[in-house]
Parts: C-alpha cells; structure tokens; sequence
C-alpha cells in the first residue's frame, strides 16, 4: 500500500535551498512527511547528505549539494528533479546568507556576495523553475523566504534587510508573468527563529523572548507550518504575498539593543 495516499504532497516533487539546518531542514522534513519526493540543496556535502539520511523516507529524500548562488547548478538542480521524478512542482528558495557589518565600513565584497546569493540565486532559480512548470503545463507554487529585515531597521543587516525588501518585491512583480501559467509566488518572512546557527549566541532565545509578544522566539516548525500550507493546494489563489511569521514582533518592533 502506497503509505503517501491522502498526504498534501503525494505525487508530488519539491526543491528547497539551504536546508542542511534550520528553517530549510523542517520545511524539507514536512514536506516528506507530508507525501512529496524533496531534492533538499546545501552548500555543504556533509551537511546535505546527513539531513537527507535524517529525513529519508522510501527514498524520498535527495541530497543535492552544490551552490544555490551558481547558474549552472541552478538549471541542474532543476532539470534532475524532473529526470529523476518525472514532475516538479514546488519550489522554495530558501538558501541565503547573512554578513554583519557596519554601513561604514561594509566591503563591496561582502556586498556582493549577499546579493549573489540572496537575490540573484532567488531570481534564477524561480527563472528555471517556472520555465519547467510552464513545459509541464499544470501550475506549480514558488516560495521566498524573506525576513521581518525586510520590513524593519535592523543594526548591521543593510545589505541583508535590503535583499530580503528585494525578494518581496520580485514575488509581487511575477505575479504578472507567472499567474497566466497557474503558478503562484510567495514569500514567507520569520522573525527571529531559534535554530543551529542562532543558537550559538547562548541569550538569542531569551532575549528574543522578552521582546517578542508572544513570550517566544519561533522555531522552526513555526515557520515550515506556514511555508507548507502556501505551496498546498489550499493555497492556490493566494499568490504575491509575504506571510510575516513573528510572534507579533513588528507590531512594535523593540530592539533587541
């Protein structure tokens, strides 16, 4: 018996980025949980494979190592998922990084490199998406993630907060060329989120949890219950939004300074 039958995602072939850790892993977790064969993407060799075998359910769960910033990685990334599925249709670009800096003092270098793969690998990897979902012919979702930087001052994420503002605002604008072809775009926007990375400074849960209204920091299944239900089926005449997961944080936006 197919023990997928009656998931959200049976049948189903989803690509996520930068999910070796954190938010990407449990959006990759769900996902298979929920039915769907995931092509999970990281940087790191190691880190992808562990979270594939951590995950693994019948197979369903592939490493897929190589950078989410690279074209050509890109358009490889997606032309197996369908060689090795048959399908694609759902696509979350999630892989991004953060370097803190003064604006003062920020290097181009450092600006360059936020922008590679924050923006442009978003922006190709929704290109080479949505180029196989319009072959196929049947629709499919693409998914951001944003950050509450994108909507309030954060002290040395300029760079950061400017491109995750700009990863908004592509969704809105192909809304225009993809909604023709049944796909829909959106973004998700996690406040702040306990996970490996942010769980080396030992008070980042605590002192998130005084500034945050609902008394918590988000972990990760926080954010990948939301992202889930915007590449479902429930979802479909959603499209071009930001869906700000944050405990209620920006309705003041304290600092955490």
């Amino acid at each position: 018996m197919d023990q997928t039958t009656g998931k959200r995602f049976a049948g189903k072939t989803a690509i996520i980025t930068g999910a070796g850790q954190g938010i990407g892993f449990e959006i990759a977790r769900q996902l298979v949980f929920e039915g769907a064969t995931v092509l999970l993407n990281d940087i790191d060799e190691a880190l992808a494979r562990r979270a594939a075998s951590t995950i693994n359910e019948d197979g369903r769960c592939l490493a897929c190592t190589g950078d989410s910033g690279d074209l050509v990685f890109i358009n490889g990334m997606v032309e197996r998922a369908v060689a090795e599925t048959g399908t694609l249709d759902v696509v979350i670009a999630n892989a991004g990084i953060t370097l803190f800096g003064d604006f003062l003092q920020y290097t181009p270098e450092s600006f360059q490199k936020v922008m590679a793969v924050n923006l442009g690998g978003t922006f190709f990897l929704a290109q080479a998406a949505a180029k196989a979902l319009i072959r196929q012919g049947r629709g499919g979702s693409l998914l951001f993630t944003s950050s509450v930087t994108g909507h309030r001052a954060h002290k040395n994420l300029a760079a950061y907060g400017m491109s995750k503002a700009a990863l908004e605002m592509l969704a809105r604008h192909l809304v225009l060329e993809l909604s023709p072809h049944g796909i829909n775009i959106n973004a998700v926007a996690p406040g702040a989120t306990v996970t490996e990375r942010t769980a080396e400074d030992a008070t980042y849960a605590e002192t998130w949890s005084l500034i945050t209204p609902m008394g918590r920091a988000a972990v990760p299944g926080d954010i990948a219950s939301a992202a889930l239900f915007l590449v479902s089926d429930a979802a479909r005449h959603i499209t071009g939004q930001t869906l700000v997961i944050d405990g209620g944080w920006m309705a003041a936006s304290p600092s955490p300074y």
